[in-house]
């Protein structure tokens, strides 16, 4: 069990303990709306539906993703979407249900992803909207660092 700094899974939240598995294609529609809700969630400008996320998803999990299904108290309560390089763990998604947050489920799926799903000799990145605060503090708090910042310029609306 690796430990965060200042943190512990108190004891109430918890009526079960959370277990995971690997999602299947099977499970691309129940990801495609978590993906959506994540979306909203995080105020990313993505305009895709539920069903182009689906298909999306189904191409990832076909070729280079792989996501893990949290679940507790019977249910989902969230999941994470990854890349596995030959140096490199990239985290695409971690999403927790809305319902499920502040009781340490992101953390504990953290936990599990870093000692039982992804090997320890890599190297782990994640990228997060900068205007999304809540997700920068979650992510210094779980061990990443600042590494880079990726600045734009949009593009001019046609006239």
């Amino acid at each position: 069990m690796f430990k965060v700094s200042g943190w512990r899974k108190p004891e109430s939240d918890f009526q079960f303990p959370m277990t995971f598995r690997r999602a299947a294609l099977s499970d691309c529609a129940r990801l495609a709306e978590l993906n959506h809700r994540l979306i909203q969630d995080e105020g990313h400008r993505n305009p895709m539906t539920v069903a182009e996320l689906e298909q999306r998803m189904k191409g990832w999990l076909a070729s280079e993703y792989a996501a893990a299904l949290f679940e507790n108290d019977g249910g989902v309560v969230g999941y994470a979407l990854y890349r596995a390089g030959p140096e490199e763990i990239y985290l695409r998604q971690l999403f927790v249900v809305r319902n499920r947050r502040r009781q340490g489920i992101g953390r504990e799926a953290m936990e599990i992803l870093r000692t039982q799903i992804w090997p320890k000799h890599k190297r782990l990145t994640v990228g997060v909207l900068v205007r999304n605060t809540a997700a920068i503090a979650f992510w210094r708090a779980v061990g990443y660092r600042d590494y880079s910042l990726t600045l734009e310029i949009l593009p001019e609306a046609p006239a």
